[in-house]
């Protein structure tokens, strides 16, 4: 049992702060409030956020230079190790890790947030996740065809997936070469009926306006870029109560910058939900809290991190679990130097993480609080 003392709590669905301590036992929340007994740590005015959730990264993204399979693998090691240290304690990978990562970090052989996996990306001939060379770790993610997107579907739910990735659309560099291969709406329905028979939900690529409004009409639960953002592909994302995760890092400072932060600003003033994601984890220049930056120009800080948090853990149907700060949520917890919600630069500010009720004290190491053994997270599909 250890008491976190003297911060400030933020509620992330309002926005707002109150001072309070918060009791951890064992991987749960176990009391918010004023003056609760136990060993407690002094948490000197800081600000007691939960743990950060981003919903699209790439922790073992396949390399286009012809490296060993395994140097992807091993890459992945830093990388989730960094990002739990920043104070990332879920993610959902979009593409490139499978199951064994998951298996290593139950085992406590590498540290790093929970992860929820997707395998690849699924897609007709010659769309995005037709890379024209096989990974033989992954399974097969092509289709033609309403039948061969359900057998797709389930080849990734065998392989362990979480999520169910498709591409609705062409990556950015495919709409500028006029290349724009589409899955049919037959396909599209088809693969995300097939998911929900298997207990899975569909995130979708899509940056154009057509592609969005596919994967939306489709019952894709969510949309990932949505770049190119039009009155129609907001309706639909309206109607059918899709999530917007906008990823604005990758094309921050590239000639759609101010499109794609204006189809937030759509999306914001629609009400459409909106979650972070980063979209290049592995990357040190690119990650949630660049995302998180960009965020609060439109949503403000208050609101990046609500994205990053409660809003996130709804998306993937975890908010049961953590997202907020709650007694018998998951002790998931992010103390920042500072009172403050400014999300400018909060690596700087990060001071302590706790994960599964353990404090992240070092790259490597966690301590346990004192009140018995602890269980290995498994995150819910």
């Amino acid at each position: 049992m250890t008491v976190l003392a003297g911060a400030l709590v933020l509620d992330p669905d309002s926005g707002e702060t109150r001072r309070a301590d918060v009791r951890i036992d064992g991987d749960r929340i176990a009391e918010v409030g004023l003056g609760l007994d136990g060993p407690r740590v002094d948490c000197g005015g800081g600000l007691l956020i939960p743990g950060l959730i981003d919903c699209h990264v790439h922790v073992a993204f396949p390399r286009p230079e012809p490296l060993p399979h395994n140097a992807r693998i091993l890459e992945a090691v830093p990388v989730l190790r960094g990002l739990l240290a920043r104070g990332v304690t879920t993610v959902r990978d979009a593409w490139g890790a499978d199951a064994g990562f998951q298996h290593a970090l139950r085992e406590g052989w590498i540290t790093g947030p929970d992860l929820l996996i997707s395998l690849r990306q699924l897609s007709p001939t010659g769309g995005l996740g037709d890379s024209g060379s096989a990974d033989p770790l992954l399974p097969d993610p092509l289709f033609d065809g309403p039948d061969a997107a359900r057998a797709a579907v389930r080849r990734m739910v065998r392989a362990g997936a979480d999520w169910i990735k498709v591409g609705a659309g062409g990556a950015m560099a495919h709409l500028r070469e006029g290349r724009d291969v589409r899955p049919t709406d037959e396909e599209l329905t088809a693969l995300v009926d097939e998911a929900r028979r298997c207990g899975r939900d569909v995130l979708a690529h899509a940056h154009t306006a057509a592609a969005i409004t596919a994967a939306a009409r489709a019952g894709a639960r969510s949309v990932e870029h949505g770049t190119f953002l039009d009155e129609n592909s907001v309706a639909a994302l309206k109607e059918t109560g899709c999530w917007y995760v906008p990823t604005l890092s990758p094309i921050s400072d590239g000639e759609f910058a101010e499109t794609h932060r204006r189809s937030l600003v759509m999306a914001r003033e629609a009400g459409i939900p909106i979650a972070a994601g980063s979209d290049l984890a592995p990357r040190p220049h690119v990650d949630l809290a660049t995302e998180l930056r960009l965020l609060a120009v439109v949503l403000g800080d208050a609101g990046a991190l609500k994205a990053a948090t409660s809003e996130a853990a709804r998306l993937l149907r975890l908010d049961h679990d953590r997202g907020r700060i709650e007694p018998g949520l998951r002790a998931d917890l992010v103390l920042l130097d500072g009172p403050t919600l400014d999300v400018a630069d909060l690596p700087a500010r990060v001071r302590a993480v706790w994960h599964d009720g353990w404090e992240v004290t070092a790259p490597c190491a966690r301590t346990r609080p004192s009140s018995g053994p602890a269980t290995p997270a498994t995150p819910p599909r």
